[in-house]
C-alpha cells in the first residue's frame, strides 16, 4: 500500500504530538525540582492533558496511569493518589475534548486551571494530609495558585510551540 499525503500528515502529527509530550515529562522530571515550593508547575498535567486531545477516552485514561505512576514513584508515602486522580482526568478531558479543546487559548488556560485544581484537590483529600484550617488553605489558596500557574505555562507552551500541542484537524 502506497502512503498517501493524508497518512503522512497524520503520522507527522502524530511524532509532533509525542515528542511535545516527552519535552514536558522531562521538563517534569528535569526542570520541576529546580522551583521547589508550593506553586509549582505541573508539567506532567500538562502532557497527559495535551496528549487527551489526541487519543480515545480509554487510552487516554492508559496514558494517565502510567503518568501517574511515574509520578507516584518519586512519592512512596502517597502512592497511587497521583494514578488514580490522573487516569480519571486524563479519561474525562479525552471525553470532553470536543467541548473545551477549541482552538481557543483562553478555554485552554482555563481548562488545564480546573483540571490542575481537581488534581490538587482530588489529592489532597486522598492523602488526608491537611485537617481544618490547613485543609482550606490548601484547597483555597495554594491549589489555585498552583493551578493558575500552571494554566499560565501551558498556554506559553501552546502559542510558543503550537505545532507540537495543536490537536489533530485543526
Amino acid at each position: 500500500m502506497r502512503p498517501t499525503p493524508g497518512n503522512n500528515q497524520g503520522l507527522a502529527s502524530s511524532l509532533r504530538g509525542l515528542a511535545g509530550f516527552v519535552l514536558l515529562m522531562l521538563a517534569q522530571f528535569g526542570v520541576r525540582p529546580l522551583f521547589p515550593g508550593r506553586v509549582a508547575v505541573d508539567f506532567a498535567l500538562i502532557a497527559v492533558l495535551f496528549a487527551a486531545v489526541r487519543l480515545k477516552p480509554g487510552v487516554a485514561a492508559l496514558t494517565g496511569f502510567l503518568v501517574g505512576l511515574s509520578v507516584d514513584a518519586l512519592a512512596p508515602d502517597s502512592f497511587g493518589t497521583s494514578t488514580l486522580v490522573l487516569t480519571l482526568i486524563a479519561f474525562g478531558a479525552s471525553w470532553l475534548k470536543a467541548v473545551f479543546f477549541a482552538d481557543h487559548v483562553g478555554l485552554t488556560g482555563l481548562f488545564v486551571f480546573v483540571g490542575k485544581w481537581v488534581f490538587d484537590i482530588a489529592t489532597t483529600l486522598l492523602m488526608g494530609a491537611a485537617l481544618g484550617t490547613s485543609l482550606a488553605v490548601t484547597l483555597l489558596v495554594w491549589a489555585p495558585l498552583s493551578a493558575a500557574l500552571t494554566a499560565v505555562v501551558a498556554v506559553l507552551l501552546l502559542v510558543l510551540f503550537r505545532p507540537l500541542y495543536r490537536p489533530p484537524g485543526r
